[in-house]
């Protein structure tokens, strides 16, 4: 892939060289400084020291640009059918990034009790003002937060839950149903 003279860079530093020798996959350069250093071959990126504009326009392969401009076809939705008086339920998202404007400096524990908390208030809510189905947007990643979830709602008896529409949300997300007592 290297031969002898090639103008190489280094990835993820600014050191800049020319290849003095190849073994295997170790590729060892002079540095533009005169430094001896030796890289893995994908750690080095070659050069390209032409700087004729026709050389460069040749290599741009034309059909794979027209591809990567098309414009793709709309994919086709099954929509979800509603009656005319039922209203959509509030949907309440989870994650993190939705929560907080920067998670930085919280622990896995800080991050889902904040989450658990912040659904546990909008359970309250949702009881206190008899509305009678909620979404919550967990995400799938690795189930903690769908499990928390789920322990959660279980110590409630007034509510019933389940996996949301599959095809409005994917595995994504616990439909939760609060059955009204009549006082």
């Amino acid at each position: 892939m290297f031969s002898k003279g090639d103008k190489v860079t280094v990835l993820d530093e600014a050191i800049n060289g020319v290849v003095v020798s190849t073994k295997d996959k170790e590729v060892t350069i002079e540095t533009e400084d005169g430094f001896m250093m030796t890289f893995f071959v994908n750690e080095l990126l070659k050069i390209n020291n032409s700087s004729n504009l026709m050389d460069s326009i040749k290599r741009i392969d034309i059909d794979k640009v027209a591809k990567e401009k098309e414009i793709p076809k709309p994919r086709s939705f099954v929509k979800e059918r509603k009656e005319k008086n039922e209203v959509s339920a509030p949907e309440f998202d989870l994650h993190i990034e939705k929560l907080v404007p920067n998670k930085n400096g919280m622990s896995n524990y800080d991050i889902l009790t904040l989450q658990s908390e912040t659904a546990k208030r909008h359970i309250e809510f949702a009881i206190r003002n008899r509305i009678p189905k909620i979404v919550f947007i967990h995400g799938v990643g690795e189930g903690i937060l769908k499990a928390e979830l789920d322990f959660l709602l279980g110590r409630y008896d007034n509510i019933a839950f389940q996996d949301a529409n599959y095809q409005k949300y994917g595995l994504g997300a616990t439909e939760v149903y609060i059955k009204q007592n009549s006082k």
